[in-house]
């Protein structure tokens, strides 16, 4: 094991942050204006909600409409499975729509095949930091009388950019792996004013987040900025090897919101809270503060290892629109050899930076089969601008040279 070690995410997080966040759960502050400052900064001040997560925002929308038990919610076929989780949770049906690898988008013949009488929803996740076009699926949702909404989770790129006019709803996450994280909480642009009203008042008698659960959350972040620079995780890297433990699992654990397996009582919850004052502090100087020329930085560097990779077809969402790279995956026939090589030359590669899943579908429904062999075969690399231009040539050179010598054969995405 390489003593330098590339870690697979780095935080969108300075230490000057983390510590205005460890002085705010000290201060005394208004929620009220934090909201509004928070939702001016998006330019939907009348029109939004701001949550403690996209998962607590999408159960504070299910439970504000009027569904009957058994309506079907049609879902972008790869999506976080606690969205899944929740919708239900709500006595809902989720059927999977597949969709194409090159653009991440549903595919229109497979909406087309998912549509019943009891359809109500369309949710489209956009994934790995790109954007579909909504076009297509939102002239469906509107043919069929259908309720679309947009899961912007992982495709935040900028407080002026916040929602699409197609879309019924647009959400975005501020959590801990996210684009200019504030370690929590989201936004949610909601059109519809009665919807909205009533999201406002089940959410105001929510408890509120614990301070010292947020606080615990900023003293875990400062770590992970510290020990994710090349040499510092390198030696956790190592250490991992020798006491025979997954770095893997410790990573995961440190980043993640809502435990795995969580029972339903806790999980909801764990859902069902307002997010703490400092939380909304941190998450307003995010957006005021918002790095642009850091994100510019990481497109740039995405962009040209997508150019240079000789593979094209081994990246989706090489077709995506307005792409900024969140995350760099590419499909391989062997992703565990992949990774073991390329964590020889201090790459720390992984198929565990995202909790995204295949949404199993039910009897009746046709199986996502492009979006199950994606994700069967997807390796996260670590592209973003930290990452030297020798280390990014190597991954492209091992990429490709294992294809060419069919030690890894790629999968075929279309």
């Amino acid at each position: 094991m390489r003593c330098d070690v590339y870690a697979r995410h780095r935080l969108d997080l300075s230490p000057g942050n983390i510590f205005f966040g460890v002085g705010s759960c000290l201060l005394p502050l208004r929620r009220g204006r934090l909201e509004s400052e928070v939702l001016g900064l998006c330019s939907i001040k009348d029109n939004g909600l701001v949550c403690h997560s996209v998962r607590s925002g999408w159960d504070l929308w299910l439970g504000a409409q009027d569904f009957r038990a058994g309506d079907e919610v049609l879902v972008s076929a790869v999506t976080h499975p606690d969205m899944v989780r929740i919708i239900r949770g709500h006595g809902l049906r989720a059927v999977p729509v597949d969709i194409d690898p090159r653009t991440l988008a549903p595919l229109p013949s497979a909406l087309e095949a998912a549509l019943t009488p009891r359809t109500r929803v369309v949710l489209v996740a956009h994934l790995f930091g790109g954007r579909m076009d909504l076009g297509i699926v939102a002239g469906f949702a509107r043919e069929h009388g259908l309720i679309l909404v947009e899961d912007c989770a992982q495709a935040f790129q900028g407080p002026e950019r916040v929602g699409d006019t197609a879309a019924d709803v647009s959400m975005y996450s501020f959590g801990t792996l996210k684009t200019s994280t504030a370690l929590g909480g989201a936004v949610l642009w909601i059109r519809d004013h009665a919807v909205r009203r009533t999201m406002r008042h089940t959410q105001a008698h929510y408890p509120v987040q614990r301070r010292v659960s947020y606080l615990k959350k900023l003293l875990i972040s400062l770590g992970i900025v510290t020990v994710t620079r090349p040499q510092p995780y390198g030696l956790l890297a190592q250490f991992c090897s020798w006491v025979g433990t997954d770095l893997d699992a410790i990573v995961n654990r440190a980043v993640r919101a809502f435990p795995s397996g969580e029972p339903e009582q806790a999980f909801h919850r764990r859902l069902r809270q307002r997010p703490c004052k400092p939380l909304l502090a941190v998450l307003a100087r995010r957006l005021k503060s918002f790095d642009l020329v850091r994100l510019d930085a990481r497109s740039a560097s995405g962009e040209r290892f997508a150019h240079k990779l000789r593979i094209a077809d081994a990246h989706p969402g090489g077709r995506s629109l307005r792409r900024t790279h969140w995350l760099f995956p590419v499909v391989v026939r062997d992703p565990g050899s992949l990774i073991l090589e390329l964590r020889t030359r201090g790459l720390d590669v992984s198929r565990a930076t995202s909790s995204i899943a295949v949404v199993d579908a039910s009897d009746g429904h046709t199986p996502p089969v492009h979006a199950r062999r994606m994700m069967s075969g997807v390796v996260f690399l670590p592209v973003y601008p930290e990452v030297p231009p020798r280390a990014l040539d190597a991954m492209v050179n091992v990429i490709s040279d294992f294809a060419a010598s069919d030690a890894i054969e790629v999968a075929t995405l279309s």
